[in-house]
Order: C-alpha cells, then structure tokens, then sequence
C-alpha cells in the first residue's frame, strides 16, 4: 500500500557489459524478434537496439568470416556428413539382418 506525501521512486537498473553483449547475442542469433527477446529479458526493445549500437555485430557473424574459415566449415560439414552416411548404411543393413526370419526355424508348423 502507498503511504500518502512519500513518493514513490524507481530504481534504475543497471546491466554490465557482459549481459548487454549477450542479450544482443542472443536476439541476433535465434531468429525472435527485438519484441520477443526483450519481452524475456525483461528490457525495452530500445534498450536492445541501444546495446547492438553501442556493441555492434558478434566479432565471429557469417558475414565477416574468411574464405579460409569458410573452406574450413565446408569440408567439416562434408566429412560429417559422409559419416553419418556411412552409419545409416550399417543400420540398414542391421535392421534387414534382425528382421529375417531364421532359415532353420519351423515357425510351430509341422510337416
């Protein structure tokens, strides 16, 4: 309850330099929009554009790899991918195995 003639003041909060750099991280990177993010922070959507300006874009964004670093990605995702090609032709082949009936089973029939 409010007692009357004593106002009353909002604290400001403060954020350090480590959550303003991760609250724009994570706005960036999920694919929410500046509502949604800000709305679980619990911060205004200004504030989150107020942080990217004053952070600007991840140091490691898409954009700003190297072709190198690319290159690197490419045969990375081509090495696993071959792997788990390789891994799905075993399970195939395991699946068929267990599914066969046994040659010498009779199956409870009699001749």
């Amino acid at each position: 309850m409010k007692q009357p003639g004593v106002p009353h003041h909002k604290t400001r909060r403060k954020f350090d330099p480590a959550f303003k750099k991760e609250a724009v991280d994570l706005w960036l990177h999920s694919g929410k929009s500046v509502q949604s993010v800000a709305a679980d922070l619990g911060v205004s959507p200004n504030r989150l554009y107020a942080w990217q300006k004053a952070f600007g874009q991840p140091a490691q964004s898409v954009g700003q790899l190297s072709m190198a670093d690319l290159q690197k990605q490419l045969s990375e995702a081509r090495r696993e991918n071959e792997y788990l090609r390789r891994e799905r032709e075993i399970l195939k082949k395991t699946l068929g195995i267990l599914s066969e009936a046994p040659a010498s089973a009779s199956n409870g029939s009699r001749p």
